[in-house]
């Protein structure tokens, strides 16, 4: 006979049920952001101070030169941290953009405010930034001095590295020359021959021009100054106060330049200008003496006409006064041209 045996096992009924998920989470590596803030300055160096002081404001082209610096207060933030920017620095190359030669670190600045500075236009696309946040951003100031072994032209920026290796340059590039050389030219002969005591005699006319480098746009500020002339043999010669001397005061120039002569800065009635002894440039042998041009107190004191551009030539014409008596050749010594980048 078949035995069915059922064994009946007990049975626990729950009410809820769960599971697990573990999710992926990673962080974007912000890449810096940085702004140009306030304006940057251009400054002259330390030796000659030019007319303006420390401030370069009669500067209107493109170039510097050794001892020269640029100066620019930037905001750079890294949404991650800030402690993670790793160097802002000042970069010289030929082409824009990150990755050029590094010539200056900048200093990150005490600088805090609950406003991020109107002037840094901080923005993330269409998002204008107006909170300054001290976790994500710091302002820093930069100085770029111009050294001896820069020459020719530059993209000139401020660049901000993270330690991933993210970087970014901040919009705007500057482009100067770097350490042009500045040269003069002369052409033509200052002669004088056979001139009779007693009378006047005049030059041709020398062409005084600005001969710096090419593409530079170096401005140059022109001067004029000259020495006393002798006559190198001792022959007997006797010309101004009765020495073997003729005095540069005997000699006189008249020069144009565009809209500009010097007939409009002296009371000779041809328009003729004194020459100015010595051997330097100082602010009263300058080519075309008259009207300064600028604005403020602290305007250039640059007179019209007396700036050249690179390739431009000023005409010079020179009068000899020869006093009477006067006997000798009188080749010793000289009158010399002065050109000053502005």
């Amino acid at each position: 006979m078949a035995v069915l045996v059922l064994s009946i096992m007990p049975m626990v009924l729950a009410t809820d049920v769960s599971t697990g998920i573990t999710p992926s989470i990673t962080t974007e590596q912000f890449k810096p952001l940085i702004w140009m803030c306030d304006s940057r300055a251009l400054a002259d160096d330390p030796i000659e101070a030019g007319t303006n002081g420390a401030s370069l404001l009669e500067r209107v082209n493109n170039y510097a030169f050794t001892g020269e610096s640029m100066s620019w207060k930037v905001l750079v933030m890294d949404k991650n941290k800030i402690e993670q920017i790793s160097d802002v620095v000042g970069t010289i190359g030929p082409e824009q953009g990150a990755g050029n030669d590094v010539v200056v670190e900048c200093t990150r600045s005490d600088h805090q405010d609950d406003r991020i500075l109107d002037s840094c236009n901080a923005r993330i696309g269409e998002e204008t930034l107006h909170d300054f946040n001290a976790n994500t951003m710091s302002y820093y100031d930069c100085k770029l001095t111009v050294t001896p072994s820069m020459h020719g032209k530059y993209f000139i920026t401020i660049e901000a590295k993270d330690s991933t290796g993210l970087s970014s340059t901040m919009d705007e590039n500057e482009n100067f020359f770097l350490n042009p050389t500045i040269a003069l030219s002369v052409d033509g002969a200052l002669t004088f021959e056979d001139v009779r005591p007693g009378t006047v005699a005049y030059s041709s006319t020398l062409l005084v021009g600005n001969d710096a480098e090419a593409g530079s746009g170096v401005l140059l500020d022109m001067y004029i100054s000259g020495t006393d002339f002798y006559d190198p043999s001792a022959n007997g010669a006797v010309c101004s106060d009765n020495t073997n001397k003729l005095s540069l005061s005997a000699f006189r120039y008249y020069a144009t330049n565009g809209a500009y002569s010097t007939k409009t800065a002296t009371t000779d009635s041809e328009g003729y200008l004194g020459i100015p002894q010595g051997d330097r440039i100082t602010q009263t042998n300058k080519i075309m003496l008259g009207t300064s041009y600028g604005t403020g107190t602290a305007a250039a004191d640059v007179t019209s006409g007396n700036a050249l551009a690179p390739g431009a030539q000023i005409p010079m014409t020179f009068r000899l006064s020869m006093p009477e008596p006067c006997v000798g050749d009188f080749s010793d010594g000289s009158i010399m041209f002065w050109g000053e980048a502005i």
